[in-house]
């Protein structure tokens, strides 16, 4: 499956994995197996099992949906002081030579830019 830009699944498809776990909620609520839920609904064992124990824990709710999980961490203000900051280079934070590397933008972000 291709995702749309950005990454993660569309709203459409959120909602409808969405209504799968409600559906499951509403079975476990009345009282039905795992593995009964799991070949109705057309799921693994393992995921129902899963659902059911968030369902324990937060009830419904818990079964809903959360948003995409690519969802930005970070504000775009901080990412504008990030970009301002990494354009001074990697000797201006104090790295001896000029690479960026992952842990050097990690340790820039987290210095004040995150």
């Amino acid at each position: 499956m291709r995702y749309p830009e950005g990454g993660g699944l569309t709203a459409e498809r959120r909602a409808f994995r969405e209504g799968i776990r409600l559906q499951a909620g509403e079975r476990f609520a009345a009282g039905e197996k795992t593995v009964v839920i799991a070949k109705d609904l057309r799921v693994s064992v393992r995921s129902v099992e899963r659902w059911r124990r968030a369902w324990r824990e937060g009830g419904i709710e818990a079964l809903r949906s959360t948003g995409p999980a690519n969802s930005p961490t970070v504000t775009d203000a901080q990412f504008s002081l990030l970009e301002e900051e990494l354009g001074k280079g990697p000797s201006a934070h104090g790295f001896e030579d000029e690479r960026w590397t992952l842990v050097r933008v990690q340790t820039v972000s987290a210095a004040g830019c995150g």
